[in-house]
C-alpha cells in the first residue's frame, strides 16, 4: 500500500479524498476545485491503479439553453420587471428600462399577474401589496437555474416541478439524455483512503539544475513513476501504406539491374495506343474505356521518322512480314490527348530513344493509369501499374515467365500461375494470376508478352525481342494488409493509416 502512495500524483492526491461510491464526475470537479479535464486524468490513473472504476451511464439531464444562460446572469424576466416596477408605469417605460422583448413583457404579465404581484390597468402596470414581498422571497426558478446541469431524477419533487414549467418557455432549460461518468471505489481505494496522511507526502515530482546543484534532493523521496501503466498511442509519421510498397517494388527491380522509366500523366494516344499496334477503331479506344480530355485536346506527335513508320505498320504492315490493319490511319485521331491508360506507353516511348549500343537494356516503371471502369472491390478508374522491358537479342519467353514469377514472390505471392491470352501489341501474350487467400480465388495482376514486331519495328528500326509485362499493383497488395475491397487503399480513413502495419517483406 505504501509503495502505491508513493505512486499517486498531486492531482491523484487531491481528488482522492472526495471519492465515494457513485459520485459523478462533476461532483468530483466541484468538491476538489479542479478543472474537468484534470480530475477525468486522475480518475484514469486511479483505475489504471486498481483504485477506482469508472461507470457511464445514460441519464436524462437538465441543464441550460441559450436564454437560460442569460437568465442566469442578467435575471429572470419577470423579476427584473417587478424590480423597475415602481408605481404605476406603461409597458413602454417598463420595456426600455428592463430591455425586454414583446415576448418577454408577455410572459412576464402573465407570471406576475398570476402570483398577485401586479394589476394591469389596460396600458398600465401597478404593483400590488405582494411586490416587496415576492422580491425579498426571491425567484425560486433563479435558484433552480443556477443548480444546473444536473441529472432528472436526482431533482427534488419542487425542483421537477420548475423544470416542468421552464422547460414550456422558450429555450430556457433543456432536457436531453446525457452520458455521466461516476465512481465506484475497489478494496484496494477504500483502503487507501482510510490512509489519512496521503496527501500530506512530501515527494519530489522532477529534478531540477538548482535542485542537484544546492543538493535539496538530499534525504527526499521521489515519486515512483509506473512503467507499465496505460499510455495514449503515439503514431509516428510514415509514408502511405500503398507508397511503402511502390519504393520496395522499386528496390527490387533496381536490384535486378533495371533502369527507372519516367513519363507524364496525360499523353498522347500516338503513344497510348497507336505505337503499340492498337487500331484506331480497337473497342479499348472508346470513350467507355479510355478518359479523353477536351482541353488541351491534341498534343504533338513525335519525329515525322517514327510517325510514318508507324502509319505504314498500321495500314499495309511496313518492313513488317505483316499486313497490318488494312485502313487509313488518321494523325488527327493520333493526337488525341487521354488519361494514359497503361504505363505501356513509356515502354513505347523508351524503346524509340535507344540506339544499338544502348542494348541489351532493362527498363521498369510503376505509375498511376486510368481507366473509365465500373467501380467495385477489384475495380477502380485510377489504379497504380509496373512496368517493365527487356530489350535483348537473346531474350525469350521462359525469361519473361522467369521475371515475372520472381516479381510475385519477392512481393509475397508463393502461388503463381500463368494462362495464354491476346492483347494487340505482344505475341505470344500471357495473362498472369497470384492466389489471393482473403478472397480464396486466383486474381489477375498480370498483363505480358513479347512485343510484335509491328511495335518494335517502327520505334527501333529493327525487329529485336522485347518482353513486355504490366502487373496491377493495386491487387497485389490486398492480402498483405487484409482489406478486401480496392477501395478502402485510398478513401483517406485517419484510423486505417494509424493503425495498417507497415510493409515488411
Amino acid at each position: 500500500m505504501q509503495k502505491l502512495l508513493e505512486t499517486l500524483s498531486p492531482v491523484e492526491r487531491n481528488v482522492l479524498p472526495f471519492l465515494k461510491d457513485g459520485i459523478e464526475l462533476k461532483e468530483i470537479t466541484k468538491l476538489s476545485k479542479k478543472k474537468d479535464v484534470e480530475v477525468m486524468r486522475a480518475l484514469q490513473w486511479l483505475e489504471n491503479k486498481g483504485v477506482v472504476k469508472i461507470k457511464s451511464s445514460l441519464r436524462d439531464v437538465v441543464k441550460l439553453g441559450e436564454n437560460g444562460r442569460i437568465y442566469e446572469k442578467k435575471g429572470l424576466p419577470e423579476k427584473r420587471f417587478l424590480e423597475v416596477l415602481d408605481g404605476k408605469m406603461d409597458l413602454e417605460s417598463i420595456k426600455r428600462a428592463t430591455n425586454l422583448d414583446n415576448n418577454e413583457v408577455r410572459i412576464s404579465l402573465g407570471l406576475l399577474k398570476s402570483r398577485y404581484a401586479i394589476t394591469i390597468l389596460g396600458d398600465d402596470v401597478e404593483p400590488t401589496s405582494e411586490r416587496e414581498g415576492i422580491l425579498r422571497k426571491g425567484f425560486p426558478e433563479e435558484k433552480f437555474l443556477k443548480k444546473l446541469p444536473a441529472p432528472f431524477e436526482d431533482l427534488s419533487d419542487e425542483e421537477k416541478n420548475l423544470a416542468g414549467k421552464l422547460l414550456k418557455r422558450k429555450d430556457i432549460i433543456i432536457k436531453e439524455s446525457a452520458k455521466l461518468k461516476h465512481v465506484k471505489l475497489t478494496e484496494t481505494g477504500k483502503k487507501l483512503i482510510r490512509k489519512s496522511k496521503f496527501s500530506k507526502l512530501d515527494l519530489i515530482e522532477k529534478l531540477t539544475p538548482k535542485m542537484l546543484k544546492e543538493r535539496k534532493w538530499v534525504g527526499k523521496k521521489f515519486r515512483r513513476y509506473d512503467v507499465e501503466i496505460n499510455v495514449p498511442k503515439v503514431y509516428g509519421g510514415r509514408r502511405h501504406f500503398v507508397n511503402q510498397v511502390v519504393e520496395y517494388a522499386k528496390r527490387v527491380w533496381l536490384e535486378l539491374g533495371f533502369k527507372e522509366m519516367t513519363g507524364p500523366l496525360l499523353e498522347t494516344s500516338f503513344w497510348n495506343f497507336d505505337a503499340l499496334f492498337t487500331a484506331q477503331d480497337h473497342p479499348v479506344r472508346d470513350l467507355q474505356d479510355t478518359f479523353y480530355i477536351k482541353n488541351p485536346r491534341t498534343g504533338k506527335l513525335p519525329d515525322q521518322r517514327i510517325v510514318k513508320a508507324v502509319k505504314a505498320v498500321h495500314e499495309n504492315g511496313g518492313s513488317t512480314e505483316s499486313k497490318g490493319w488494312q485502313y487509313r490511319w488518321d494523325s488527327e485521331s493520333a493526337r488525341s490527348n487521354v488519361m494514359r491508360t497503361h504505363t505501356t506507353c513509356l515502354s513505347a516511348r523508351t524503346i524509340a530513344q535507344l540506339k544499338k549500343d544502348d542494348l541489351p537494356a532493362k527498363y521498369f516503371a510503376i505509375g498511376r493509369c486510368f481507366r473509365n471502369e465500373t467501380m467495385d472491390w477489384s475495380h477502380l478508374f485510377e489504379f497504380n501499374q509496373f512496368e517493365g522491358i527487356v530489350v535483348d537479342p537473346d531474350a525469350n519467353f521462359k525469361h519473361l515467365l522467369g521475371y515475372l514469377k520472381n516479381f510475385a514472390n519477392k512481393i509475397g505471392f508463393t502461388k503463381v500461375r500463368f494462362r495464354p491470352a491476346h492483347f494487340p501489341y505482344t505475341e505470344p501474350s500471357v495473362e498472369g494470376e497470384v492466389y489471393d487467400p482473403v478472397h480464396k480465388q486466383w486474381i489477375e495482376v498480370f498483363a505480358a508478352g513479347i512485343f510484335r514486331p509491328e511495335v518494335v519495328v517502327p520505334l527501333l528500326g529493327e525487329d529485336i525481342p522485347v518482353l513486355a509485362w504490366g502487373p496491377g499493383l493495386d491487387r497485389m497488395i490486398l492480402s498483405y494488409y487484409k482489406i478486401t475491397d480496392l477501395r478502402e487503399l485510398y478513401k483517406n480513413d485517419l484510423k486505417l493509416l494509424r493503425e495498417i502495419k507497415m510493409w515488411l517483406r
